[in-house]
């Protein structure tokens, strides 16, 4: 059983808040702007179908956490949520972490893209922000105010892949970070304990 200082833990938790700060050091790839967009239209189209298909919320977190898998940078999330003590974990400790925060971040994301049913999502143009790609979109939901969607955009992973929502000025994996720091600290560092409350949360 793994078990993470906790107190480590939280300063590299929150010591790297910041959105793209993990991206920022790392090289450009050939990835372009036109390809951002086309990543991010292509999601959208995805997420709204699979809102408006008329399923169940039982079957829609699935399809939201395949969704995630093909267009989400999951490994590069989850070395980001977990912060420095990701490096400590094994192959196999840090593959059921990962496991766990995808069906997490499906279905606590899957909640919000709920409220897009029959909205209209309008995606802007593309800005290089160092090594990374920022796309923003407008969502238009009925009844309310329109949604600010701001996509993150990398291809470390070798392929186009989002690896941050900012909604609403709510930045993503800001906030995960602070809230599997804070789990973490709960289990006293016990990965295994994260793990089990992740599969749980959401």
């Amino acid at each position: 059983m793994t078990r993470i200082p906790t107190n480590s833990t939280r300063r590299g938790v929150l010591g790297l808040i910041g959105g793209g700060a993990v991206w920022a050091a790392m090289p450009a790839h050939a990835l372009n702007g036109n390809q951002a967009v086309a990543l991010v239209s292509a999601t959208v189209q995805e997420v709204l179908a699979t809102v408006n298909s008329g399923r169940p919320a039982a079957q829609l977190y699935p399809a939201f956490e395949r969704i995630f898998t093909r267009r989400a940078d999951i490994d590069a999330m989850a070395r980001a949520a977990l912060g420095p003590a990701a490096r400590q974990l094994g192959a196999q400790e840090f593959a059921a972490f990962r496991q766990a925060m995808s069906g997490y971040v499906s279905r606590k994301y899957g909640k919000r893209f709920q409220e897009f049913l029959g909205a209209r999502i309008e995606i802007g143009a593309a800005r290089q922000l160092k090594s990374f790609w920022t796309v923003d979109s407008t969502a238009y939901l009925r009844g309310q105010t329109p949604t600010k969607v701001e996509w993150h955009v990398s291809d470390r992973s070798g392929q186009a892949r989002f690896f941050n929502l900012i909604i609403e000025g709510v930045n993503m994996l800001a906030s995960e970070r602070e809230e599997i720091g804070a789990m973490l600290a709960r289990r006293r560092g016990d990965v295994r304990g994260l793990i089990a409350d992740l599969q749980r949360a959401g």
